[in-house]
């Protein structure tokens, strides 16, 4: 069975310019990146093993997921 609630009429849905988009995850990236260098040793030694993922990609999984929540609303 199908939903059919949702119009799908996106035309009161506000558009954010590509250029803030892009300094706001760029600003999140960098802080996220600064705190996952130090943090990326320290789990390091205290597990005696490298983590999975490395400080880049942890830095760059939080942007993904924080940039977004900052224009909803």
């Amino acid at each position: 069975m199908s939903d059919f609630s949702a119009s799908g009429d996106l035309s009161g849905v506000k558009r954010v310019s590509r250029v803030e988009f892009s300094l706001y995850f760029t600003l999140i990236l960098t802080l996220a990146l600064g705190m996952h260098l130090v943090r990326w040793p320290v789990m390091a030694l205290r597990h005696l093993s490298l983590p999975k993922t490395g400080p880049l990609a942890c830095a760059i999984k939080d942007a993904r997921a924080i940039t977004p929540m900052i224009f909803r609303g």
